[in-house]
Formats: structure tokens, C-alpha cells, sequence
């Protein structure tokens, strides 16, 4: 009997978390309400009060949740071992693969940290999560050897993270612009993976 009441405690904040993730994502931290995230997680809102105290509580349990996902794995992403332009196209082709199956995470932290910054940086700091001092000593390197133009590391890396982010958070407006469908889409973020990869590399790659 304690068993199965565990895995239910575990399964009802984990259905929380993903069920305000949801609503945090369109509406953000202020305009969210309690009572639509536990009517979304199909709980009450005493239950859900019992799990999280307050809705600050649970934004930063999403927000931890989100962030321990993603920022490790782009980290560790950018510092495998192989030669700089094979190590940016398998980047660029996992970081999208990811942002493809995490959509709402880059578009969550983009929007409330454009309010609450501090909190990105507390999150950090608590879990020794470091730059890439790898990627950007070899991207100096490969400077120095004349294999790309001269670049400041951390401009190369803010441009390849804005091809890869943008059209994933800009989802809605792309789909309804070029009114293409669902299928459409996936098929533009796969091309996407070696295309954007080839216009980071042909744009640093010396002549």
C-alpha cells in the first residue's frame, strides 16, 4: 500500500510540473493562475496547494526543472572532442534535435528571464554550471591559425545559438506567415540542422 501512494505523490507532481510548464509558456509567471494550472493537472486547487505553497514556488520548481535540462546538455554539446567545423554542425544538428523535442523550454526561460534575470544566475551559481571555456579557446585557436576570420568567441556562439533558437520560439508566426503546416515545419528545422551549419561555416571559414 505505501508503495502505490508514493508512485501516486510522484505522478501527481510530475503531471503539476508538466501541466504548469503549459500554462507558465503561454501566459507567463504573472498572468498564470493557480487555479487553471490545477484544473489543467485535473486536481484541485488544495492539492495543488499542498504541493506547492504558492505560485512563485512553482514557477521556480518548473523553471529548475526546464533549466537542469537544458543548459547542461548545450554545454556538453560544445565540448566534445572534435575539430571545430564537424563540432558546430553536431551542435547545431543536437541542439535543434533537442529544441525540437523541448520547444516550450527556450521560449519559457527567454521570457521570464527578460523580467527576472537573477534568477538564471542564482540557478548557475547553485549548480556550478560554467561557460564552454573549451569551445572558446578553440574557437581563439582556430583564429590564430588563420582557419576562420577574426571572430570573438563569444559572438560565433551567440550567432549559432540565434539560428537554432529563433525559429523555435518563433514558431506561431513562422507557421502563419509562410502559412505552412505542422508537417511543413518539422521538415524546415530538419533541412535546417546542415543549412545552418553550412552558413555559420562558410561565413568564419577562410577563403
Amino acid at each position: 500500500m505505501e508503495e502505490k501512494t508514493l508512485n501516486k505523490d510522484i505522478n501527481t507532481e510530475k503531471r503539476i510540473l508538466e501541466s504548469a510548464r503549459k500554462i507558465f509558456h503561454v501566459k507567463g509567471l504573472a498572468g498564470a493562475r493557480m487555479q487553471e494550472i490545477a484544473d489543467e493537472a485535473r486536481i484541485n486547487k488544495a492539492m495543488l496547494n499542498y504541493y506547492f505553497r504558492s505560485k512563485d514556488k512553482l514557477f521556480e520548481a518548473v523553471f529548475k526543472d526546464a533549466a537542469r535540462d537544458f543548459f547542461p546538455k548545450v554545454f556538453q554539446m560544445v565540448n566534445m572532442d572534435v575539430p571545430l567545423f564537424e563540432k558546430i554542425e553536431k551542435f547545431i544538428e543536437g541542439y535543434l534535435t533537442f529544441l525540437q523535442n523541448n520547444r516550450c523550454i527556450p521560449g519559457f526561460i527567454i521570457n521570464e528571464l527578460s523580467q527576472n534575470p537573477q534568477r538564471l544566475k542564482e540557478f548557475f551559481k547553485e549548480n556550478n554550471i560554467r561557460p564552454p571555456e573549451k569551445f572558446l579557446i578553440e574557437i581563439r585557436e582556430a583564429v590564430e591559425r588563420k582557419e576562420i576570420i577574426q571572430i570573438e568567441p563569444t559572438t560565433l556562439i551567440l550567432n549559432i545559438l540565434s539560428l537554432c533558437i529563433f525559429p523555435v520560439v518563433a514558431k506561431p508566426i513562422i507557421e502563419t506567415v509562410f502559412n505552412i503546416s505542422e508537417e511543413q515545419y518539422n521538415d524546415m528545422i530538419e533541412s535546417r540542422k546542415k543549412s545552418a551549419a553550412q552558413f555559420i561555416i562558410n561565413a568564419i571559414k577562410v577563403k
